[in-house]
């Protein structure tokens, strides 16, 4: 199976709270989306970026809307900041519109492998984007398409992975009924010793909790921190390349002031070797 998400504009968001709302549903889609999420417009600092990752920017074969959102997203930095190398085999939790597993898939090369990963619950919920998901990852070689509970995230991945990405999705496990802990312990569970998990998501006040998940899908950088820690990780490295101060961090991620300029945090946990 395979699953790469093309959201359309009007058809994908997650449910925000236990029963799925329209109106949460078709925002959490955006996120999902890659074109809707929000973007930070800051810049971080350049530094010497592998060439692996260069090629994966510069590959011809990536649509013109992906590339439209680089500057905001700075996916070169996210992917030297994970320490991503070629040969690696990783797993992209929920694709979206398959922004990173694009890049992951040409970063990694055929000597590595990209499980873009769907949780169960969201490919029934929007089945002809899961079918889409799944045809672009047919048309890879090197990428295998996904659907599994998150809880069974380690026994539907056949092989120890070097990486896991989760790219503004935690928060909406906080409201889609996920066992959490049992989530970051199967990523754990399938990742090698010294493997990485980056996980970026919108920053809720300090100290909220899951208060602000269903409203404005935000989520306490703090909590997912400790939860994933919880599960036997450590934190290897935290980034601000994402940061934008002049988000007060209690708005809706799809506020047209706020859109793509959202205060993320990008966190890298290890698995102790």
């Amino acid at each position: 199976m395979r699953l790469l998400f093309c959201l359309s504009a009007a058809a994908l968001a997650l449910a925000a709270c236990s029963p799925a709302s329209e109106t949460d549903i078709a925002a959490t889609a955006d996120t999902m989306a890659g074109a809707a999420a929000v973007e930070p417009a800051a810049a971080p600092a350049a530094d010497p970026m592998p060439a692996a990752i260069e090629a994966a920017l510069a590959d011809a074969s990536r649509p013109e809307e992906d590339r439209l959102l680089d500057v905001a997203r700075h996916p070169a930095e996210v992917l030297a900041f994970a320490g991503l190398e070629h040969g690696w085999q990783v797993a992209d939790i929920v694709p979206g519109g398959g922004y990173y597993a694009r890049v992951l898939s040409t970063a990694v090369g055929e000597e590595g492998h990209v499980h873009a990963f769907n949780p169960s619950w969201l490919a029934e919920q929007f089945a002809d984007a899961n079918t889409a998901l799944g045809e672009l990852a047919d048309s890879r070689s090197n990428m295998s398409h996904v659907v599994a509970t998150l809880e069974g995230f380690d026994a539907a991945i056949d092989a120890p992975l070097d990486a896991v990405f989760m790219v503004l999705f935690y928060h909406d496990t906080a409201y889609s009924g996920t066992d959490r802990a049992a989530m970051n312990q199967a990523i754990f569970n399938a990742l090698r010793p010294g493997g990485v998990y980056i996980v970026i998501d919108h920053h809720a006040p300090a100290g909220s909790g899951v208060t602000f998940v269903n409203d404005t899908h935000r989520i306490d950088a703090r909590l997912v921190r400790d939860e994933v820690m919880a599960a036997g990780f450590e934190l290897d490295g935290d980034s601000d390349m994402l940061a934008n101060p002049a988000d007060d961090r209690t708005g809706s991620v799809f506020a047209p002031d706020l859109r793509r300029h959202t205060d993320r945090f990008v966190y890298r946990f290890r698995k102790p070797s």
